[in-house]
């Protein structure tokens, strides 16, 4: 691939170095707040520090004793919101939230709900608790106390353009289907460079890009209506994923800012949103988590593509393949051969463009790599 970068020489190459270290950086600063209540308690997860586009995900752990909520039907329900500035000012009593701009949201869906039984404490009760616990038991009337577990998760894309600096994410939730209630979180957004590049193209990868076809056209509405889509139930992995292939160079990365030179003298602007790597044609593409394939066909400008589900309005892409190994309907699990590298599409030589979508937005794939559910230490899996 033909690239005139307009960044220093020495950036393409220590670039992979220093996202790597912002990479891990981002995923060490994750952050557990518990709040207790009459009722219930609840412990919240989520990545404190983020960058632009990378995603926040919550997580949160609830858990009752309360013999109305516990015997509930009603699932514990609610969503996540982002907004600019610090927590403070949207804690303070005067601050009208409808006032302020939503920088994101997403509802909250299940990923486990269970009923354990804890054996009563006696000797955490007083001296007439006691007795008359004991006579219960001797008439076998004590019961052990039962518990009621939910978690649920939510995550919210962060543009690529989001503005760094101070955040503040607001936690509504109707715990068990209980009074609602709201609960403020400090998110910081640091900053992080984005690679600029100019790409020559000749005149069948123009004539590619500047297809204007009702065909080409119906591709990009079917897969956006897919991509559009958020099944709450389609909880297949939670990570952490893996990288479709062990490959390590990379042509192309994250969040590019690119110019596409036609052969014509023209020009137009776009932003790459995934991984390209340098893999010769043929080579093994492998799904990055389990899931369900909803798209494995030929486009013209992506080539033989395959769209993965892993969790609501989440989805891995893999682009200009040269064989599928799978069809739409198929269960994959992390790891299974989907396809062999190509160069069908728009493409100047052979790759793999590796993608992520959450809730329609491209994020970084490498967030996905790292604990981004914060699953691996949970007790509630």
């Amino acid at each position: 691939m033909t690239r005139i970068s307009t960044n220093p020489a020495f950036f393409k190459k220590a670039f992979p170095v220093i996202f790597l270290i912002a990479f891990s950086i981002a995923h060490s600063f994750s952050e557990s707040v518990d709040v207790k209540g009459e009722k219930y308690n609840l412990t919240i997860s989520y990545n404190k520090f983020s960058l632009p586009g990378d995603a926040v995900f919550v997580r949160v752990n609830l858990e009752t004793s309360d013999k109305y909520l516990k015997d509930s039907p009603v699932a514990t329900s609610g969503k996540i919101q982002i907004f600019e500035g610090d927590t403070e000012l949207f804690e303070s009593t005067s601050f009208d939230a409808g006032s302020a701009k939503d920088l994101g949201h997403a509802d909250f869906y299940r990923i486990s709900e269970s009923s354990v039984s804890v054996d009563v404490d006696v000797e955490q009760t007083d001296v007439k608790e006691k007795k008359s616990f004991r006579r219960k038991k001797q008439k076998n009337l004590v019961q052990p106390l039962q518990t009621k577990k939910e978690t649920i998760l939510a995550g919210i894309p962060l543009s690529s353009y989001f503005k760094t600096g101070e955040h503040t994410i607001i936690v509504t939730l109707k715990p068990f289907g209980d009074t609602k209630r709201q609960i403020t979180l400090p998110l910081m957004i640091n900053n992080k460079e984005f690679v600029k590049e100019t790409i020559q193209l000749d005149a069948k990868n123009t004539s590619i890009r500047t297809n204007d076809s009702d065909e080409r056209w119906r591709q990009i509405k079917k897969l956006n209506g897919i991509l559009g889509t958020t099944n709450y139930d389609a909880v297949y992995d939670l990570g952490p994923y893996d990288a479709p292939t062990p490959a390590t160079r990379r042509t192309s990365f994250f969040a590019d800012r690119r110019i596409y030179a036609y052969n014509n003298g023209k020009s137009a602007t776009s932003l790459h949103y995934g991984i390209d790597y340098g893999i010769k044609e043929g080579s093994e593409v492998r799904a990055c988590a389990a899931g369900k394939v909803v798209l494995a066909e030929t486009r013209i400008t992506t080539g033989w593509s395959v769209v993965i589900e892993h969790l609501p309005g989440l989805y891995s892409l893999y682009y200009h393949n040269s064989v599928l190994k799978v069809n739409v309907g198929d269960i994959v699990k992390k790891g299974d051969l989907i396809a062999y590298s190509g160069k069908t599409g728009l493409a100047t030589g052979a790759h793999l463009h590796w993608e992520m979508r959450l809730n329609m937005e491209a994020v970084s794939p490498d967030f996905f790599l790292g604990d981004f559910t914060f699953d691996t230490h949970s007790e509630s899996r």
